[in-house]
């Protein structure tokens, strides 16, 4: 299920900045029974002054009744721009349609949100083309129509997001973007470029949502605003993470933390999820010191392994070595002489005999197969004439050969 966007409840008008309370802090039930005695002919009587106050009320009670009974917030969101229609006041009557869009919007009827959206942003157009209110001869200022577009704009990213159509959100996206660049409102972006990044975390597509990130990351430092930042790190901390990058991630989680801890009260939903995020980098952490620990110790067996076969193969080699001697002293035994009565090999192994080595002992020492040995041990006792090895060794000191 898709992430639920912030940018809306982030970047509203100004007039609809705070929840509605009077000086006396009366809620929603209180303010309603204030309105409930403006019957539809009262309202046709009433002054620019009450109607102004009045349509103020409804949007109110719009806002109040958005989460909790829709139903009703959309019943005040038509009240609230009939009579913004009536004084030709198109600020407010945008602020109704919109209102009546984001009724359709949280019960994900999309498509007839888009309706009432379109319908706002036609009313915004007017605006921009110069038309003024009824009750005035000046035009609608500029930043007051900026800031209706961006919010609307915004609006129809989300809606376009819901439906699964993301280069219409992004196109509208961007649209709020160039407003808030154009008039400085750096924690706007901050809060828009985060949740494209969202959208793009929950693609996948991360190279797009570092981006993202890295924007509002931008936006936010310059802003401010402390909340924005931490978001901004939570995100890339969050991406790093899919990237398998654990200590980048934990750099960026920990930054977000301490921002977040600045919001303790507000924001304890927030340093859970970073604290779920560091609890996932920690066990990554310990899943890679687990696989480097295990394939450390492969690598050890390995290069034993190697060694025993390279220590092998160089004694097969002195080995064979040994036996081509062995066979060519045997060629050329009939060609002995006195000045040559031992061969080579024979001459390196008679004072091992000598020394009590055993054939196996002598093998192991000179690199030569166990048979081989055996075989210059019987050649020795030939040339000697010996019966056994005690005659043999008696025989060569005989000879000053050992």
């Amino acid at each position: 299920m898709k992430r639920l966007l912030i940018f809306l409840c982030s970047i509203c008008l100004a007039t609809s900045a705070q929840a509605y309370t009077d000086h006396r802090g009366h809620n929603v039930d209180s303010l309603e029974r204030v309105v409930a005695g403006w019957t539809p002919e009262r309202e046709a009587l009433c002054s620019e002054q009450q109607a102004s106050d009045l349509i103020r009320a409804y949007y109110e009670l719009m806002l109040g009744y958005r989460n909790i009974n829709g139903e009703r917030s959309s019943h005040f969101a038509r009240k609230c721009y009939n009579l913004a229609r009536r004084w030709n006041w198109l600020s407010k009557m945008s602020d109704g349609l919109r209102g009546i869009a984001l009724i359709h919007y949280s019960n994900e009827r999309y498509d007839s949100a888009l309706v009432y959206f379109f319908k706002a942003k036609d009313v915004i157009d007017r605006m921009a083309s110069g038309e003024t209110p009824s009750t005035s001869d000046q035009a609608y200022d500029e930043t007051i129509v900026d800031d209706s577009y961006s919010t609307l704009f915004g609006s129809l990213g989300n809606c376009y997001n819901m439906m699964d159509s993301l280069p219409k959100a992004m196109e509208y996206y961007k649209k709020a973007g160039e407003i808030f660049d154009k008039h400085g409102w750096n924690e706007s972006n901050a809060v828009l470029w985060y949740n494209m990044g969202e959208t793009w975390f929950e693609e996948r597509d991360l190279d797009k949502a570092l981006e993202c990130y890295e924007t509002s990351l931008r936006y936010a430092k310059a802003s401010g605003d402390s909340l924005q930042l931490a978001s901004a790190f939570k995100g890339l901390g969050a991406l790093w993470l899919a990237k398998g990058k654990t200590s980048r991630a934990l750099d960026y989680i920990e930054r977000a933390d301490s921002y977040f801890s600045l919001h303790e009260d507000q924001e304890f939903m927030a340093r859970i999820e970073t604290l779920g995020l560091t609890n996932k980098i920690i066990s990554q952490h310990k899943k890679l010191w687990r696989s480097l620990a295990i394939a450390g110790a492969l690598l050890i067996v390995l290069l034993l392994t190697l060694a025993l076969v390279f220590k092998r193969i160089d004694r097969l080699q002195k080995e064979k070595e040994g036996a081509d001697a062995a066979i060519e002293d045997a060629l050329q035994e009939g060609e002995e002489d006195s000045e040559n009565f031992l061969s080579e090999r024979e001459e390196q192994i008679l004072p091992l005999i000598a020394a009590g080595y055993t054939s196996p002992q002598i093998a192991e020492k000179v690199y030569l197969s166990l048979p081989t040995i055996k075989w210059y041990r019987k050649r020795l006792l030939e040339k000697f004439d010996a019966a056994n090895t005690a005659e043999l060794i008696s025989k060569a000191k005989e000879k000053s050969l050992i």
